[in-house]
């Protein structure tokens, strides 16, 4: 008589408990995430003490955006090698090293050269756990997902607060207490996280190329593309517009955070089953295109930005969740080479908005960059049209058969 392994369900909401491995990944991811976040607050605090101009350290963002687009192209090929365990701590410890390296740094440069090999280090993480998360958790694929925005959320929303926080000791403490939050997500997961089997056939280096071929997710990764201009200008010129204290930019991000976790883990599935996913998306392209469009319009006035920020969170959040889902459901390759290939996209191509709008806000107007970002955000409504009837408007729910193989974990 063949046994069967014997899965533990909360009866009360019908769906196994998480699993101590999905944990622990997302512990790390919430660490992980902290680190963009992180460096936003101190920006025009790092901009007066090392007597950079807002272009320049908005380089700090964009360095280590194009070396993490860049870098994850690779990844699948690295973690179907080495495993997927090894990869996740090979990421964190280039993490924790380059936020040890840029707290000792004594220029604008050489934390524009440590974030760049932070950025190496994000791209080896970020691709692998969330098929880490999907494959701890088989057959919930959606929730999955789901879990995994909320810990990038949670990342997210605390990464600004502490930055602002530390930031008012010194711009130091900021990456100290990043690199400390790494270094326990680390041994968190060496404790936790079991090895696997690494897959049978190893993933080839063109293999996210080959994926972008897919019409359906070569339209969802211009769409992340498109808004992530706007989000990243958000990030690195929104600091230097609101003239605030380290500590309450830090609030403010945090507040955005806080509206992104909401959309993400709350709104965004109800919405999916109910609207449809492709409606939501094009309905938050829509808002955050508008949000956008306010700031730039109120640039002078603090109140107005400061609650364009913290609103635009909500439509960045179901944005966030629903075009990463409708990316893993629209190809049928692996979990780890479509996060890899439309990341790529966004990040590698994102990585311009950071010094572009410090750029733009400084030889020409300060809402150039936001109304710039805002017509780009508009038109991810065309990319998404790009993906027609390829992309799935509604949720698959659990008894629905799937041809996607699910993430093999190595």
């Amino acid at each position: 008589m063949s046994s069967k392994p014997v899965i533990r369900r909360d009866r009360s909401r019908g769906r196994s408990p998480l699993p101590r491995a999905g944990l622990a990944v997302a512990f790390a991811t919430v660490g992980v995430f902290m680190g963009i976040g992180v460096v936003s607050p101190i920006l025009p605090t790092l901009a007066l003490e090392l007597g950079g101009s807002p272009a320049q350290v908005s380089l700090l963002f964009t360095s280590y955006m194009a070396v993490m687009g860049l870098a994850m192209v690779a990844t699948g090929w690295i973690s179907s090698r080495i495993g997927m365990r090894t990869t996740l701590l090979v990421g964190l410890a280039v993490i924790a090293l380059a936020a040890l390296g840029s707290s000792l740094s004594w220029t604008v440069g050489q934390i524009v050269g440590f974030r760049a090999g932070w950025g190496l280090g994000n791209a080896l993480f970020v691709a692998t756990s969330l098929a880490a998360i999907v494959a701890a958790m088989p057959g919930e694929r959606s929730r999955a997902i789901t879990f995994y925005e909320a810990a990038v959320g949670a990342g997210i929303a605390t990464g600004p607060l502490l930055g602002g926080l530390l930031g008012q000791i010194s711009w130091r403490a900021a990456f100290l207490g990043s690199a400390a939050l790494v270094v326990a997500s680390f041994v968190v997961l060496v404790a936790i996280l079991p090895p696997a089997p690494r897959p049978a056939a190893p993933t080839s280096l063109t293999a996210p190329f080959r994926a972008l071929a897919h019409r359906g997710l070569f339209s969802v990764a211009v769409v992340s593309l498109l808004y992530h201009l706007g989000l990243f200008t958000l990030f690195s010129y929104g600091p230097f517009v609101l003239g605030y204290s380290s500590t309450r930019i830090g609030f403010v991000f945090s507040g955005w955070g806080l509206c992104l976790v909401c959309a993400s883990v709350l709104l965004a599935p109800r919405l999916q089953s109910t609207v449809g996913a492709v409606p939501t998306v094009a309905t938050a392209l829509v808002s955050f295109a508008a949000t956008l469009a306010l700031v730039a319009v109120f640039v002078d006035d603090r109140a107005v930005v400061t609650a364009c920020i913290v609103v635009s969170g909500l439509f960045v959040g179901l944005l966030n969740a629903l075009v990463t889902e409708i990316g893993m459901h629209v190809s049928t390759v692996d979990g780890a080479t479509v996060a890899a290939s439309y990341s790529f996209v966004r990040f590698g191509g994102g990585a311009c908005a950071p010094w572009l709008a410090g750029w733009l806000g400084q030889t020409t107007e300060p809402w150039v960059p936001f109304a710039a970002t805002a017509a780009a955000a508009f038109l991810g409504l065309g990319a998404l049209a790009l993906g027609g009837r390829l992309l799935p408007s509604r949720r698959r729910t659990r008894t629905e058969p799937t041809s996607e193989p699910v993430p093999t974990e190595g």
